[in-house]
C-alpha cells in the first residue's frame, strides 16, 4: 500500500513509488489521470486521508501538472479528494458515522434498482448480467479480488441501468463514488466475499424470474453486510486501547 505525502523524501526512495505504470495516454488528459487515481483511491493504493505529492504523482503517472490538478478537480467534485486553499490535495476520509449513513442510503437505492429493474430489464441484458457472474465466479475462484471488483461494479452498474430511471442512476452514482473504496474493502476478509459471491448468484437469479421484491431483499442485505464488514474492518485496525 503507498501512502503518498508531501515533500517526504523516502517516499521518493519507495520502490513501489519508482515502478511506475504505463504512461497515460496524452489524448484523454486529465480525464484518464482522473480514473487512474480513482482505480489507486478505490484499491488502497492511496489510502484514507493521505496528501497526494504534485512531484511524485507526476513522476509516477508521466504527465505534467496542469493536467494533474485539473484530475484533482474532478475527483473533487466526486466527493473523493478534498482541495485545501493553498491547492494542496488529500484523500477523503469519512468518520464510521459517514459510512454507516452512507452504506444505509446505497442500501435502499440498490433495493430500488434491483426493483425496477426486474420489471424493466430486458431478456438480453438477464442473459449478459449472468455472463458477467460467471465470469464474477471465475475471478473468485481464481483469488483475484481486483478483476473480480471491476466485474462487481460493472454489475451493480448494469442493474441500476436497467432500472430505465434517470433521476435513480444520478443519485445512486453520485453516492457509490465515494464508496467503492470501501466495497472493494468489504472483501479482504474471505467468508465475507465468499458470502457476496453467493448472493450475487442469488441476484441473477431473482432477476431472470423477474421477482422484485426478492432482489430488492438480497441488494439491500447483501449492502448492509457490505457497511458492517467495513466498519469491522475499520474497528480492527485500530490501535488497542491502554486505558
Amino acid at each position: 500500500m503507498i501512502r503518498i505525502e508531501d515533500d517526504d523524501p523516502a517516499a521518493a526512495r519507495s520502490p513501489a513509488v519508482e515502478a511506475s505504470p504505463p504512461a497515460i495516454d496524452r489524448r484523454t488528459l486529465p480525464t484518464a489521470i482522473a480514473d487512474r487515481l480513482r482505480e489507486m483511491i478505490i484499491e488502497g493504493e492511496l489510502v484514507s486521508g493521505a496528501r497526494l505529492n504534485e512531484r511524485l504523482l507526476c513522476d509516477r503517472l508521466q504527465v505534467s501538472r496542469t493536467p494533474l490538478r485539473e484530475a484533482f478537480r474532478l475527483l473533487n467534485a466526486d466527493g473523493l479528494i478534498t482541495l485545501q486553499p493553498n491547492r494542496s490535495a488529500q484523500v477523503v476520509s469519512l468518520s464510521e458515522h459517514d459510512i454507516r449513513e452512507s452504506f444505509e442510503v446505497m442500501g435502499a437505492l440498490e433495493a430500488l434498482s434491483g426493483e425496477l429493474a426486474c420489471q424493466r430489464i430486458t431478456n438480453q441484458e438477464v442473459i449478459e448480467l449472468r455472463a458477467l457472474t460467471f465470469e464474477m465466479q471465475a475471478c473468485h475462484a481464481r483469488g483475484d479480488l481486483s478483476s473480480y471488483y471491476h466485474v462487481n461494479r460493472e454489475i451493480h452498474d448494469r442493474i441500476n441501468t436497467a432500472s430505465h430511471n434517470t433521476l435513480l442512476s444520478q443519485v445512486y452514482k453520485n453516492i457509490n463514488l465515494r464508496l467503492q473504496n470501501l466495497r472493494f474493502r468489504s472483501n479482504l476478509n474471505q467468508d465475507k466475499w465468499d458470502a457476496a459471491m453467493r448472493e450475487h448468484a442469488d441476484m441473477v437469479d431473482a432477476l431472470e424470474a423477474r421477482d422484485g421484491p426478492r432482489l430488492a431483499t438480497i441488494m439491500r442485505n447483501h449492502l448492509r453486510r457490505k457497511g458492517e464488514a467495513v466498519l469491522e474492518g475499520l474497528r480492527q485496525a485500530l490501535p488497542p486501547h491502554h486505558g
